[in-house]
């Protein structure tokens, strides 16, 4: 783990500033678990250092590799709830049951593979606390950076590029994992996806209702299948399949 990626100062021009401006919400942080009995220890440290206000609901979806032993003994820290699927259902299932029982005024979803840095939710807060708006995505690709393999760097601008194209937006990452919510705005739409199309789900739905995304460019550290990554190239198919159907069928 790389210093300077983790522990970098991350919007803190004026830290007591964003202190006082992000004291007025709760954040409710969705973690979705699958098999990370590696790095899940880490990352829920990093979150709890966020200093903002905040509830951390980790959701194992039927992890086999001991996680879920690893987040049980866990289960005392006060201010993060653990709750578990018995079978996997995917990342949809679990955003799903998380957001359900999110209690925060916003909400953000944090894969638990180390690719993204918590830190970030500092300037994704206030860049919808200075915009007013309700959606804020976190955009990897904003800063020109090549942060992914040539392979899923062409799959995510091919996506993003359709739902531009079907939907009227002007995103550069629809895919990405960080996306904060104000929570009555996530609600109100009901979600049924239980794979990685979940992430398509969302967007088009938000995009349906009128609601406008903004974007805000963050950190991200890619990692490999050999390392663990478990989106593939059937995920991509899944993903315009569902944007075709959202966008030409009653859904």
């Amino acid at each position: 783990m790389e210093k300077s990626f983790w522990r970098r100062p991350c919007f803190r021009k004026n830290p007591s500033y964003h202190r006082k401006q992000l004291a007025i919400v709760k954040l409710s942080v969705i973690v979705p678990v699958f098999n990370e009995n590696s790095t899940i220890d880490r990352v829920i440290d990093i979150i709890r250092s966020v200093p903002v206000p905040k509830e951390i609901i980790v959701v194992d979806d039927g992890s086999t590799d001991g996680t879920r032993e690893r987040l049980r003994n866990r289960a005392a820290i006060l201010d993060m709830r653990i709750l578990f699927h018995e079978k996997n259902q995917g990342k949809g299932g679990a955003v799903r049951t998380g957001i359900q029982a999110a209690t925060g005024d916003v909400v953000i979803i944090q894969d638990a593979d180390m690719e993204y840095d918590p830190m970030d939710y500092l300037s994704l807060l206030a860049a919808m606390h200075q915009s007013g708006a309700s959606v804020v995505y976190g955009s990897r690709f904003m800063q020109n950076k090549k942060v992914t393999s040539f392979w899923h760097r062409g799959v995510n601008f091919f996506l993003t590029a359709l739902t531009n194209l079907l939907f009227g937006s002007h995103l550069t990452d629809m895919e990405t994992c960080y996306k904060l919510f104000r929570t009555s705005v996530l609600k109100a739409i009901q979600l049924n996806s239980n794979g990685f199309e979940i992430e398509v789900e969302m967007t088009v739905k938000l995009l349906k209702r009128g609601e406008k995304i903004i974007e805000s460019p963050i950190s991200y550290k890619g990692r490999s299948f050999h390392e663990g990554k478990k989106i593939g190239w059937k995920d991509g198919f899944r993903a315009v399949a569902a944007l075709w159907r959202y966008r030409f069928g009653r859904e």
